[in-house]
């Protein structure tokens, strides 16, 4: 199949410039607007970059109205159902699933790497004790580059091998450290004959005066989780991560930003929204009441937790995570009335001409939250799981931009509203 022409044409004087399609495996092509500017004095404007590629990438493939999630080419609920995060991980990382023996060594790898610096518990008791954990997140990843300057070369494709690691690794050990730190208990050291998943909640929950088991179940319905938000192409996180990454910042800083970025309640917090939402209706007879409100443009009541900027049809994560709830909630016994709530909020949306119309599906957000909740998560412990996940994804996006030899620092354009030019006043004539 032939790939399209296009071109650009000033109306008014017939001035033409071609736009070269830019193709890849799957999806729609990208023009190069590249030489716009420079031959025809004009921006592309696109608040949002809704329809702007930023890059080319081979991690993530995403159809929003297909509802295809790919990780390297592979479907996610394949992965969900037959990998463990850290295969993902390695995947999402080089390209290809491990075999076993290159499985074994990158697991073993992390789990050698899982020790934070002794000092950074002084970095800790410097945060107020009811300071957020992503506030602590985002201080503590940032001050990594100050303990492994000596591996912070980013033309070293080893020492950007050694960062993927590191970063991996030490991110549940910082986000447990944060909770901790947050309920005023004792660390706890990580363990390395745990798995990763495992390790975190053991990390979490064990204290230093009594032993704990980590329940399998648990584990299990949190590496699912991890596997789902392990990436998800361009969204502002890692926007943020790559914007920052090209001006040649150390690694650590160019993640921190990514988890600063994350902490917006329109990206990460999303599912403490759901939570939140769930809380105020209370009771399912009030379902059909709320539902009316979220009709009601007037009332500024908001359905959190359906639709997706980027998915116009069912997101393929949230199937997963429905099922995965569900055994969750049985396997330990949980009878929680907020997803009798929230079954009935999916059944009046998917049966709702209104809801349909607007292609409202439930999104991987809806259900989320209350695994965590069922697994003891605290609310304000959800954003920094999901930054554990998502750090694979800024990783590997920003090894593929740093070894790219293409790479140019972001420099987003603008158009000017302000005022024109004019001559400053004096000062009693002003």
């Amino acid at each position: 199949m032939s790939t399209p022409s296009f071109s650009l044409v000033n109306n008014a004087t017939g001035e033409k410039t071609d736009l070269p399609a830019v193709g890849g495996t799957l999806g729609p092509v990208g023009l190069d607007v590249g030489k716009v500017y420079g031959q025809m004095d004009v921006f592309t404007y696109d608040p949002g970059f809704s329809s702007t590629c930023s890059t080319k990438s081979a991690i993530t493939y995403i159809d929003g109205d297909a509802g295809v999630l790919l990780y390297r080419g592979y479907p996610v609920a394949q992965l969900a159902e037959q990998c463990s995060f850290i295969e993902v991980a390695y995947l999402v990382l080089n390209g290809e699933l491990p075999d076993k023996n290159q499985l074994e060594d990158f697991d073993q790898t992390i789990r050698r790497h899982t020790m934070i610096n002794e000092s950074l518990k002084g970095f800790f008791g410097g945060f107020r004790y009811d300071a957020h954990p992503m506030a602590m997140l985002t201080g503590v990843v940032g001050s990594l580059s100050a303990f492994y300057h000596d591996t912070t070369n980013n033309k070293d494709p080893e020492h950007r091998k050694i960062f993927a690691h590191r970063m991996i690794a030490k991110i549940p050990t910082i986000a447990a450290a944060a909770y901790k730190r947050y309920v005023g208990l004792p660390f706890m050291y990580p363990q390395n004959h745990l798995d990763y998943c495992s390790n975190l909640l053991h990390m979490m929950f064990a204290v230093p005066a009594e032993p704990y088991e980590v329940n399998p179940i648990a584990a299990r319905a949190l590496d699912v989780l991890f596997i789902l938000h392990a990436d998800h192409e361009q969204n502002a996180s890692t926007s943020t991560v790559r914007m920052a990454g090209s001006t040649g910042t150390n690694p650590y800083a160019a993640i921190a930003a990514g988890i600063a970025a994350l902490w917006g309640p329109a990206h990460g917090g999303a599912n403490e929204a759901v939570l939140k939402m769930l809380d105020e209706i209370g009771d399912v007879k009030k379902v059909p009441d709320f539902m009316s409100k979220v009709k009601d443009k007037n009332s500024g009541v908001r359905l959190m937790g359906f639709g997706h900027r980027v998915y116009k049809n069912f997101d393929p994560r949230a199937t997963i995570i429905r099922d995965e709830c569900h055994k969750v909630l049985k396997a330990l016994n949980i009878n929680d009335p907020k997803l009798e709530l929230a079954m009935k909020l999916e059944e009046i949306a998917l049966s709702d001409d209104y809801f349909k119309e607007r292609k409202l599906y439930p999104n991987v957000d809806f259900y989320s939250g209350i695994i965590y909740k069922a697994l003891g998560i605290p609310v304000n412990m959800f954003t920094p799981m999901f930054a554990i996940a998502r750090t694979v994804g800024w990783a590997a996006h920003w090894i593929e931009m740093i070894a790219d030899p293409t790479m140019r620092i972001a420099r987003p354009r603008q158009v000017y509203t302000g005022a024109a030019e004019r001559n400053v006043p004096a000062l009693d004539k002003r």
